[in-house]
């Protein structure tokens, strides 16, 4: 995760760190929490840029692109 976001030209000059929150080897799930940097309050930003499905997306597009 560190890599997909750190070198997103989206969210790059955001992102602090990622951090594994908990793992589950009988659901093969985990939850995880990104660190962003955001700059002071701008009309939109959190809105769009720091959306939950735009920062998902832009993991899926990563794992797309690798396919």
């Amino acid at each position: 995760l560190t890599e997909v976001y750190s070198s997103s030209p989206a969210l790059g000059r955001y992102f602090r760190s990622a951090q594994v929150i908990s793992f589950s080897n009988e659901s093969s799930s985990v939850i995880y929490q990104l660190l962003f940097s955001v700059p002071p309050s701008t009309e939109g930003f959190m809105e769009n840029t720091m959306n939950p499905d735009f920062i998902r997306n832009i993991l899926r597009q990563n794992i797309y692109d690798e396919d």
